[in-house]
C-alpha cells in the first residue's frame, strides 16, 4: 500500500467534501451499527464457532481501514483552485486535438483520487496530462502513452 501521508493528493473542493461527507457517515452511522453487531454476537456465547462474530469484526477492520485512509486524504489534501489558466495545470479543464484524426477531447486534469475517465477527469499523472502540464494554448505536444506515442493540439484551456 502507498504511503499517503509522503505523496501530495489533490483534490478539488468538492471532491473533498465528498471524503468529508463519507467519513461523517462512516463514522456516526456505520462505526455505531458495527460495534452493535458486534456486542450482540457477543452475547450469544462461544465466540470461536461465532460465524456473525467474525463477519462483524472483519467488517469493522474493513471500516476503520476506510476511515484511515479518508482521515489520511483530509490530512493531506491540496484543494484544486479554480481560476484563470494560461497554462495546463492540475484544475484546469482543457480542450485537446489529436492531430491524427482531428477527433476533439475536453479534460478536467484533476488529482488521482478524484479521476474519472468517464466524466472526463484525468489524473494529473496520466500520460496526456503528463504530457501537457505546463504547456499553453496552441501547443503540440507528443503524449507518451503505453499504446506508443501520439500528437496532440492543446486547443483551449479554462
Amino acid at each position: 500500500m502507498i504511503n499517503e501521508k509522503s505523496k501530495e493528493i489533490y483534490l478539488t473542493k468538492e471532491g473533498l467534501d465528498k471524503v468529508r461527507e463519507e467519513l461523517k457517515i462512516l463514522k456516526s452511522q456505520d462505526r455505531p451499527e458495527i460495534i452493535r453487531a458486534i456486542k450482540e454476537a457477543r452475547a450469544l456465547g462461544d465466540l470461536s464457532e461465532n460465524a456473525d462474530y467474525h463477519a462483524a469484526r472483519e467488517e469493522q477492520a474493513v471500516l476503520e481501514a476506510r476511515i484511515q485512509d479518508l482521515e489520511s486524504l483530509v490530512e493531506n489534501a491540496i484543494i484544486i483552485t479554480n481560476s484563470q489558466f494560461s497554462k495546463v495545470e492540475i484544475g484546469a479543464t482543457v480542450t485537446i486535438k489529436y492531430i491524427d484524426d482531428e477527433e476533439t477531447e475536453e479534460y478536467m486534469i484533476v488529482g488521482s483520487k478524484e479521476a474519472d475517465p468517464s466524466e472526463n477527469r484525468i489524473s494529473n499523472e496520466s500520460p496526456i496530462a503528463t504530457a501537457i502540464t505546463g504547456h499553453k494554448k496552441g501547443d503540440v505536444v507528443t503524449v507518451n502513452s503505453p499504446n506508443g506515442k501520439y500528437d496532440i493540439e492543446i486547443v483551449d484551456i479554462k
